[in-house]
């Protein structure tokens, strides 16, 4: 635990610190990457360029700081950043550095203002942060599939969508690269979890890491994952757009083992009173068709509300793994989306949603805040809508 006179000083700071957040942040990266630039094989090049890594990390950690006596309220935040932490292999001696630089960019930014006493404080703040990620992403380590980066070949590559091709891999076991072999029918997946991607593109000088979340947690034919190309501008699409212009099937690519706390409630997935609703726009389909696939392997009889929205029916993703599963439960409704043709997903139509619902929303971040915005506000509980964004969240790193 922090002193008293750490929760005294960083209290009294985190206002002049939430001021300076980005800047602190800004700084803390140019300076951590000119002296080790090995960690931009880590951390998300795309996310820095446009500035929301350093969003991300200032919120974090501030977040982590008004909260410093009490970090337990924090831990399902803390949970969901560390299974990337994990994924992206995130590991104990990163921390240290991490922390240098931040300090060290704390003082820059703040000048005569960081006194010691303030620097001291902030630093005990750190590795009381660090050591509760630490400690959690240990556990993670432990319970990974495989360790580190294995390599899969890629079996079957299908454009389910004018943007989103669809990649089905399996473990390459007799490569030497490989520390482990892989058995395809020991694997436990969860519906709603994501895997990383390693990848080496041309366009780029370093290694890049990406999550891409699961179309289907069954292994019969492999680890199967969805990708959408990205063309928004020169900042994007550095990995998705070698993911659909050059990996082919028979190709190689290495994973780390899935991860990520998006999952169904087991504890109402037999029930029938309680209706399952997924709702997901673009590529967010991917992890909740995943869900879809499990419940209604679990329980056809749930009623289950489908919700999806794109652009328009050539941007409709999976539709006939949609249908085909629909097909099976036996209490369904399905809503369809498209945006050019003026169909609007509207907190005026949220209001048509039954309550009390188990809800699972996945899709870009405006998407995400207008849904969950409107959700909450028509009293469905925090508890009861869960989310998975298509974007960069808070984190230490990624």
């Amino acid at each position: 635990m922090a002193s008293p006179k750490t929760l005294e000083i960083v209290t009294a700071t985190v206002p002049v610190l939430e001021q300076h957040g980005v800047a602190i942040t800004t700084v803390f990266y140019r300076n951590m990457f000119n002296e080790h630039p090995e960690l931009l094989d880590i951390f998300n090049e795309t996310n820095q360029k446009l500035g929301r890594q350093q969003t991300a990390l200032a919120t974090t950690v501030l977040a982590a700081a008004k909260h410093l006596d009490k970090l337990a309220t924090l831990l399902p935040q803390v949970t969901q950043i560390s299974h990337k932490h994990r994924a992206l292999q995130i590991l104990p001696e990163h921390y240290p550095i991490v922390g240098k630089y931040l300090i060290g960019a704390i003082k820059e930014v703040l000048g005569e203002a960081a006194t010691d006493d303030i620097i001291t404080a902030w630093t005990e703040a750190y590795d009381e942060i660090a050591s509760v990620f630490i400690q959690i992403e240990h556990g993670m380590y432990k319970e990974a599939m495989w360790k580190g980066f294995a390599p899969f070949k890629v079996t079957e590559k299908i454009a389910t969508a004018t943007d989103i091709a669809a990649f089905t891999v399996v473990p390459v076991n007799d490569n030497e690269d490989s520390n482990e072999d892989i058995d395809l029918n020991k694997l436990k997946l969860t519906a709603g979890q994501y895997i990383t991607v390693k990848t080496d593109p041309t366009d780029s000088d370093h290694i890049a890491l990406r999550h891409y979340s699961l179309y289907s947690a069954s292994t019969d034919a492999g680890i199967q994952f969805a990708v959408r190309r990205d063309n928004r501008n020169e900042h994007h699409g550095l990995v998705s757009n070698y993911m659909h212009d050059q990996l082919e099937v028979g190709d190689t690519v290495l994973l780390s083992a899935p991860a990520g706390d998006f999952a169904l409630n087991q504890d109402l997935v037999q029930q029938n009173e309680i209706p399952l609703v997924l709702m997901s726009a673009g590529v967010g389909v991917t992890p909740v068709l995943s869900m879809l696939e499990a419940q209604v392997l679990a329980n056809p009889k749930r009623p289950i509300i489908w919700i999806y929205a794109c652009q328009n029916a050539t941007h409709h993703a999976f539709s006939d793994q949609v249908e085909a599963l629909l097909a099976k439960a036996e209490n369904v409704e399905k809503h369809i989306f498209y945006f050019e043709s003026g169909q609007l997903l509207d907190a005026a139509w949220l209001e048509t949603l039954p309550k009390p619902a188990d809800i699972y929303v996945c899709g870009s971040m405006p998407f995400m805040e207008s849904m969950i915005d409107g959700l909450v506000g028509l009293d469905h509980g925090v508890d009861s809508v869960h989310y998975e964004p298509f974007g960069p969240k808070m984190s230490l790193g990624g």
